[in-house]
């Protein structure tokens, strides 16, 4: 079955990405992981779009990460950690299309590779921002790579070690300049789809240019965070049985700030 749904507007040039788990919050699963990946490249291909929106099925969540049901086999060395999300993002598949997030509800953990790998994003009134990794002995480490592109080093600096005490509201999430527009509620699609056909109706050579462009401004930081990601891992993350039992007992207790 499809976990991820892709409907494109040939007189547009738009294409709509949406992420398809309602059910699990739109977690990613490998086999989610894997359909992102074929999404992308195909959409490398594609000619008729030329621009493409990024969301997530249902009211609750634009992405809660990596479902924590997904087994992920991993060598016993430090320098060969797999992290199951590196390549999930459009970047990471050479897609220099740009790319508009539409978020309503959670976005969280590993929904920041997708974020991360957005041109700007767009939100609605109950999308929150926060990263559990530090509650649960995990290291933020590629995703705060990611997120330090996009907002003020304390402001994500906050959002990665306050773990699940804190999330951060659409509002704050807006005058940081982590989104770009606060849509009326059920208006982010709508606006980040009015956003993709302006950017689909220009010539695609520049467009794409710039998209390289803006990335090329970050892509060095991103390199030299993402070189040390894997040892930090290693070495701050706890056991798997102790991060589970962590999150067995989590509370439900948090601010929105």
């Amino acid at each position: 079955m499809s976990t991820v749904r892709v409907s494109a507007d040939k007189d547009t040039g738009v294409a709509v990405v949406t992420l398809d788990r309602p059910e699990r919050l739109n977690a990613i699963d490998l086999a989610m992981r894997d359909e992102l990946q074929e999404v992308w490249r195909e959409l490398r291909f594609d000619d008729s779009v030329r621009a493409v929106v990024l969301t997530g099925s249902g009211d609750r969540a634009f992405c809660t990460g990596l479902d924590r049901d997904a087994d992920v086999p991993q060598p016993n060395s430090p320098y060969m950690a797999d992290d199951p999300l590196l390549r999930v993002g459009p970047k990471a598949n050479d897609l220099w299309k740009p790319v508009v997030a539409a978020v309503r509800g959670m976005a969280c953990g590993g929904a920041f590779y997708l974020l991360g790998e957005s041109e700007f994003l767009i939100a609605e009134p109950s999308a929150c921002f926060f990263d559990p990794h530090t509650t649960y002995g995990m290291v933020s480490a590629y995703e705060s790579v990611l997120m330090a592109q996009r907002m003020p080093y304390g402001e994500v600096a906050r959002m990665m070690l306050m773990g699940t005490a804190e999330r951060i509201g659409a509002q704050r999430a807006y005058d940081i300049g982590l989104v770009s527009e606060l849509t009326e509620p059920g208006g982010a699609l709508a606006a980040a789809t009015a956003c993709a056909t302006v950017l689909a109706g220009y010539p695609p050579e520049g467009v794409q240019g710039t998209v390289r462009a803006l990335w090329a401004a970050r892509e060095s930081a991103v390199a030299a965070g993402f070189a040390q990601a894997p040892h930090l891992v290693s070495l701050g993350n706890l056991p798997g049985e102790r991060q589970a039992e962590l999150f067995a007992h989590r509370g439900r207790e948090f601010r929105i700030r």
